[in-house]
């Protein structure tokens, strides 16, 4: 793959792949670094498959179960700001990502692929190789237990 290809992939899909590492490791750094050792890999690669979305987010996710397994010990998540908070709403950013936290991790990570990798739920059921279905009621889950913990909370 050319360089500059590898850069577009990382400014589009960067910071959603970020998150969604984070919300599966519960760590900032860690997740940062799994995201960069895929883009080096990238960079050897001769080209990538039909969906590089798809791709990044599934390459995202076994580095991250590979990264788990290795470790056997996961920190916990609220211990790191991994979102990204619009302007003037830090507070509220802060509120969401304890909440989001607080999910159990099936959900939480449905609800990262969703809003902030701006995923389909069937993209998400082809990720994570779970029926379509499974995705949506997990992603419903999600939201009608983040609407109690955030409940409120002026977002």
């Amino acid at each position: 793959m050319k360089h500059e290809d590898v850069q577009e992939l990382y400014r589009r899909h960067g910071p959603a792949l970020l998150a969604y590492g984070t919300s599966l490791l519960g760590d900032f750094a860690t997740a940062e670094d799994v995201l960069h050792q895929l883009f080096l890999k990238l960079l050897t690669m001769k080209a990538l498959p039909e969906e590089p979305r798809l791709y990044l987010f599934k390459a995202v996710r076994n580095r991250c179960l590979n990264v788990v397994r290795d470790k056997q010990r996961v920190a916990p998540l609220e211990q790191h700001e991994w979102l990204i908070k619009p302007a003037g709403m830090v507070e509220a950013g802060v509120e969401v990502e304890r909440a989001v936290a607080e999910l159990p991790p099936e959900q939480r990570e449905v609800l990262v692929m969703r809003i902030w990798g701006e995923m389909t739920l069937a993209e998400i059921a082809a990720v994570l190789e779970i029926p379509a279905n499974t995705a949506a009621s997990r992603y419903r889950y999600a939201l009608e237990k983040l609407r109690g913990l955030l409940k409120g909370i002026a977002i």
